[in-house]
């Protein structure tokens, strides 16, 4: 590949005679050639080595490669055409040599077909390239690309090069992972005079080329647009019709091919209708749609008599017309051979997508129950820790035990400072539907039993009064026809919805957990939040200023925090009923353009801060709003090898340098030292120093601090950890598995440009749903990532090629057969809980003495096997054999 993707292509007009060596300069003809190539060739004649040369050039050896690429191509491609003309008059190849100064096989070879198709392939990139950079202003070209686009990286890499000549820029700049929280670097194509900053800036619009050539880049071929549906099939049932009852609900008429979920009974969707607009909201079947129509949207907007009102504008992005990331669209093959789109439905999550959703419980939930239920829940999470890291000290290879510290050591460092707490028995995420057939006190769950309590928890979370118990009734009829056995829906009564903080019902979903202990408090609704219509109380004035998604996300962060530490510190029903109240205006004003400024002042939010926070203008109080709060600090890197290395050796702890990185303030023109984010309990060593010392925060504390030290022990031993040899005798030894082991990793390293654009794509969805819920606990959050990330690669392509180790590979591996270097890119690739059973010795326990003794107390206190295998995370089967081993 000409242009590797870690080297950075700073240097400009290569072939404009800049550099060092500016070519044709000489004192005689002699002294440098005439041409760039002619140049390099005396240079080399002279004993210069290529590198020596691209010094001398001021330019990379990759780029002095590149040049010398594009001025063979453009000579080449100059020759082949002057011979087609010459050929074209009628002369022969033996004049057309002659004429050229060639001989006979010469022309012969430029004018042979696939000599011109070859030359012509780097116009035709070129060009694509142009196009791609025209339309999205920002396009990925790293490595991989030429993988997906079905080129060799010769062609791209030089095509690239041609148009870097011609002023276009390359930039480099890194985008954090979703999942491993780590930079990856992408590699960025744009019109000429873009800066590096401008990409940064505007690094959630660098695109993918949506493009692949199936005849080695003689022609590209573009992604299909979505169907859209006529104006006329669709019905709108407003709120004057009772459209609130089921605001953001689509049903479909069945049957109809061209809006078929696919199989799904219900899925949230996104559907263009008449080519300007769409509906969004989930959609599911429904019999008794109004005659002549196939869709009825319910809105809780009001008629102004022109139907799209209710909808949203398209947006102009051919590839995101919907600005949402769609995850599947109903396709079939053509009798041309190619698929084409056969529904209107542009799946965004469907039947099965909010299952298994958060995992655990946040601390803006927890701190407001009990306190024994706050410490049970947080010491599972600890214990669970605990045993993760002693299974990781049993490995017995050390390449993988230190790559699985030190992931352990990140992942536990995160635990301290989100304070997540292990879930409860059979809590899971479920997507809200309306049943409004169904009584207020019930719900249907016909994934929980019949006739048990539940409760619902959506986020943001006000306090216990916004936690209704139901009564699961799976019996009633209209339920049971349009959800069936759905896997991870419910249905509610229409004022349940509105209990839990407004949710509607467009793809909002709720945790539910079983309540028949009674371990999680409700209380009643708040006497000052009945009858609290936001949108009523608070309508925005004509020239209002709108609130950005931004301010909202600032606003939401500030009076959820407000509420918490109101509810920690022992705040009268009637005090946390303005702060709620508030809270309703602020989440609904970006979308319904709300008068927040006057709900703050006709609340009193001032006054509640000033009494609960320190101050009118105070922040967070207590270490649970706290734990998280973004802090600058200098901008950072760690410690440098020759003063210790980035890890103190005797406690385990992460050490920092300031690199006295600066940038130039252009607001005063003056030069400031650069920041980073960070949060305040990632930079105290001590939990407590954030506490404003009531009992649940000392909980959390505790907590917290045992967490870090869990990371500072995996961090040391990662230090004290060796490494496996690279032995070439043991590759020879197994070649078959050295060959297998490559092949993979190689198959999953083409997948890099697609992955790429997932992470641009997930990253920029995932922003806009932080800013809007800001209050997401870590589980939340990684679910998120996780579901807009698998949205994204199945839009873009991607697919992640999780590297299968076998275990003869695996004792290829211990013999050292595999590079440190190649170990620690299959290891970047692979299933490491799998791996981990690999690198671990077959004789250990099912589970600790720990977690046996535990199992015994919850099974004395009446939960179930299957509950206590959940709490324990492990499985019924293992905590059977555990439990009879403890009776041997």
């Amino acid at each position: 590949m000409l242009m590797d993707e870690e080297e950075h292509l700073a240097h400009y007009g290569i072939l404009r005679k800049s550099g060092r060596y500016p070519w044709g300069s000489g004192e005689d003809k002699e002294e440098l050639g005439t041409t760039f190539n002619g140049s390099v060739d005396i240079l080399k004649a002279r004993g210069l080595s290529e590198a020596e040369i691209a010094r001398g050039f001021g330019i990379s050896t990759t780029q002095l490669r590149a040049a010398k690429a594009i001025e063979k191509n453009a000579q080449k491609q100059a020759n082949i055409n002057m011979a087609q003309r010459l050929k074209d008059k009628g002369w022969s190849n033996v004049a057309i040599g002659e004429r050229m100064g060639l001989n006979e096989s010469s022309v012969r070879a430029l004018l042979a077909p696939g000599e011109k198709d070859r030359a012509e392939i780097l116009t035709a990139t070129s060009d694509m390239l142009k196009e791609e950079v025209a339309s999205k202003k920002y396009v990925d070209i790293g490595a991989g690309v030429e993988q997906h686009l079905g080129m060799s990286s010769t062609k791209l890499a030089t095509a690239v090069a041609q148009l870097k000549e011609e002023g276009y820029a390359v930039h480099r700049i890194k985008v954090k992972q979703l999942g491993t929280g780590k930079d990856t670097t992408i590699k960025v194509l744009a019109a000429p005079g873009t800066t590096q900053r401008e990409v940064y800036l505007n690094r959630d619009n660098i695109k993918q080329i949506p493009r692949f050539t199936e005849d080695g880049g003689r022609t590209f071929e573009q992604i299909l647009p979505p169907l859209s549906v006529n104006t006329g099939r669709v019905a709108i049932r407003y709120a004057e019709q009772g459209g609130t009852d089921a605001d953001g609900v689509i049903y479909i008429r069945p049957g109809v091919k061209d809006l078929s979920l696919g199989g799904s009974r219900y899925a949230q969707v996104r559907i263009a209708v008449g080519g300007t607009h769409y509906l969004k909201g989930m959609a599911l079947y429904k019999d008794d749609i109004p005659e002549g129509v196939d869709l009825l949207f319910n809105t809780n907007k009001s008629s102004t008599g022109n139907k799209l009102d209710a909808m949203k504008p398209m947006k102009n992005d051919p590839d995101n017309p919907f600005g949402a990331s769609i995850s599947r669209q109903i396709q079939e093959v053509g009798p041309n051979g190619k698929k084409r789109v056969t529904s209107a439905m542009n799946i965004v999550n469907e039947e099965g997508s909010w299952d298994e959703w958060s995992r655990t419980l946040s601390s803006q939930f927890l701190s407001k129950q009990s306190r024994t239920l706050a410490k049970d829940q947080l010491d599972i999470t600890y214990k669970r820790k605990r045993t993760e890291l002693d299974e990781i000290l049993n490995t017995n290879n050390a390449a993988v035990k230190k790559k699985l510290l030190d992931a352990y050591a990140d992942s536990a460092d995160y635990d301290a400072v989100h304070l997540k707490a292990a879930a409860l028995p059979r809590q899971s995420s479920h997507v809200i539907l309306p049943v409004n057939s169904m009584k207020e006190t019930e719900v249907y769950a016909p994934n929980f039993e019949d006739g048990e309590k539940v409760v619902l928890i959506r986020y943001p979370h006000g306090g216990i009064f916004e936690i209704p118990e139901l009564t699961v009734n799976n019996r009633n009829p209209e339920a049971k026809k349009l959800l069936g056995r759905a896997p991870d829906a419910i249905g509610i009564h229409s004022k349940v919805a509105e209990r839990l903080s407004g949710a509607d019902f467009d793809g909002d979903s709720v945790l539910v957990i079983p309540n028949n202990k009674r371990l999680i408090k409700t209380a009643p609704p708040l006497e000052g939040l009945k009858g609290f219509d936001p949108q009523r109380a608070y309508p925005g004035y004509p020239g209002m200023p709108k609130m950005t998604a931004r301010q909202k996300g600032i606003e939401m962060g500030m009076i959820s925090n407000l509420i918490t530490d109101m509810t920690i510190r022992g705040a009268t029903d009637s005090e946390k009923a303005r702060a709620v109240r508030h809270s309703m205006v602020v989440i609904d004003a970006e979308k319904h353009g709300l008068d927040y400024k006057r709900s703050a002042l006709d609340n009193g939010i001032a006054s509640l801060k000033e009494k609960y926070q320190g101050g009118k203008n105070a922040g967070a109080r207590t270490l649970i709003s706290r734990a998280s709060a973004e802090i600058r600090v200098p901008d950072r890197k760690g410690r440098s090898a020759k003063d210790g290395g980035p890890i103190d050796k005797k406690t385990g702890e992460l050490v920092f340098e300031p690199t006295g990185a600066t940038y130039l303030n252009r607001k005063t023109g003056k030069t400031e030292l650069r920041t980073i984010s960070s949060t305040k309990l990632a930079e105290t060593k001590d939990a407590h120093t954030l506490s404003s010392g009531t009992l649940i925060e000392e909980i959390y504390a505790d907590h917290s601090n045992k967490l870090k030290a869990l990371a500072n022990e995996a961090r040391k031993t990662s230090l004290e950890t060796g490494k496996i040899k690279y032995d070439p005798n043991a590759r020879e030894k197994y070649p078959n598995e050295v060959q297998s082991l490559e092949s993979k990793l190689n198959l999953a390293l083409r997948n890099s440009p697609r992955e790429r654009q997932a992470q641009i794509i997930a990253n920029a969805i995932v922003a806009q749903k932080k800013a809007a819920n800001p209050d997401m606990d870590k589980e939340e959050l990684k679910k998120l990532n996780s579901q807009e990330l698998t949205r994204a690669r199945i839009r873009t392509g991607a697919k992640k090629q999780q590297i299968e180790i076998t275990a003869e590979e695996w004792t290829a591996i211990q013999a050292g057969a595999i590079s440190t270097h190649k170990l620690h890119q299959i290891l970047n690739h692979a299933d490491l809980d799998k791996v981990k059973q690999l690198a671990t010795p077959k004789t250990r326990l099912l589970m600790t003495n720990e977690q046996t003794n535990r199992a015994f107390q919850m099974l004395r206190k009446g939960y179930t096997q299957a509950e206590v295998a959940d709490h324990l995370g492990v499985s019924v089967s293992t905590l059977k054999k555990s439990l009879t081993q403890g009776d041997e």
